[in-house]
């Protein structure tokens, strides 16, 4: 009896190692490469991201702010979505948004028209290397605007709108948006070591009350761009720029702009008034009771 459990014994641990052999084997056995993946435990295990989304149905043409946005965790985004509500504040729908829908770079404006503010006009003026600062003014950068004029021919009469060759301020402070293909934002802005050629345009953000200004001077004169640091807030006083037209002095933005500017009012010229000739009076001629008056006549020697 001791016999068979001693043999019974050795079957059983020669088997428990060829066991242990074979699960050795088994580990050490390549996975094949067409071997199925195995499959997420739980369908909810997905990880999920923020996209931004309507918080209430949104108008087109009006600017976003916080509260018309909310985030909302999904699965599978859909491409150009946003994460962030941040980056869409300020930003325009091109159409109506229903609420809960995501929103889309392609659903929003893009470009100059988000940079310029209320109040405000991008316009466009004629630059080169000798009146903006050696094509060193960046988007993003504030100058000031200056203005030449030259003395018109008919100056000596008073006939001209021109009465002297004057260089004037017309602007301050104003905000560059973009120079040539570069504008604010852009990688070609951020970048430094490009080099941009040499722009021939540049985008200035201003009132809508002194485009006329600007687009006049740039017509008849000459524009010079002077780039001013950001932080300078020197400005001149309103008085010290030329009259407004009589019909704009109390109104401001479009309806100033609307009432027009002549060019001998943005050159601050003061055309005074012709005297008008007025008819000699005839020599009176006295009587003892009658005061007659006769026309005067010379008589032929």
């Amino acid at each position: 009896m001791a016999n068979f459990t001693r043999t019974l014994a050795v079957l059983l641990f020669l088997l428990a190692l060829m066991l242990g052999l074979f699960a050795v084997m088994l580990v050490r056995e390549p996975v094949p490469d067409d071997a199925p993946a195995p499959a997420p435990a739980l369908a909810t295990s997905a990880r999920l991201t923020p996209v931004v989304v309507a918080a209430r149905e949104l108008p087109a043409g009006k600017a976003l702010d916080v509260n018309a946005l909310t985030v909302r965790m999904q699965a599978e985004p859909a491409p150009g979505v946003f994460a962030e509500p941040a980056a869409l504040v300020g930003r325009v729908p091109l159409a109506a948004i229903p609420q809960g829908t995501p929103l889309t770079a392609e659903a929003l404006t893009d470009g100059l028209a988000d940079l310029v503010a209320p109040g405000e006009r991008a316009v466009a003026v004629h630059i080169d290397e000798t009146n903006a600062v050696g094509n060193h003014v960046r988007p993003g950068d504030y100058v000031d605007v200056f203005f030449t004029l030259k003395r018109e021919g008919g100056a000596a009469n008073g006939t001209a709108e021109i009465a002297a060759t004057q260089v004037r301020l017309l602007l301050s402070k104003v905000r560059v948006l973009s120079m040539g293909d570069a504008s604010i934002g852009s990688k070609a802005s951020a970048d430094k070591n490009v080099n941009q050629g040499s722009p021939r345009t540049a985008v200035l953000a201003i009132r809508t009350a002194d485009v006329d200004a600007l687009t006049l001077a740039e017509s008849a004169g000459r524009v010079v761009l002077a780039l001013r640091n950001a932080a300078d807030d020197d400005m001149p006083p309103p008085h010290a720029f030329a009259p407004l037209h009589a019909a704009a002095t109390s109104d401001s933005g479009a309806a100033r702009a609307a009432a027009g500017l002549s060019l001998g009012t943005l050159a601050g010229a003061r055309m005074a008034a012709r005297p008008v000739d007025k008819p000699r009076a005839a020599p009176a001629v006295k009587g003892d009771d009658i005061e007659v008056h006769r026309p005067f006549r010379s008589t032929p020697c």
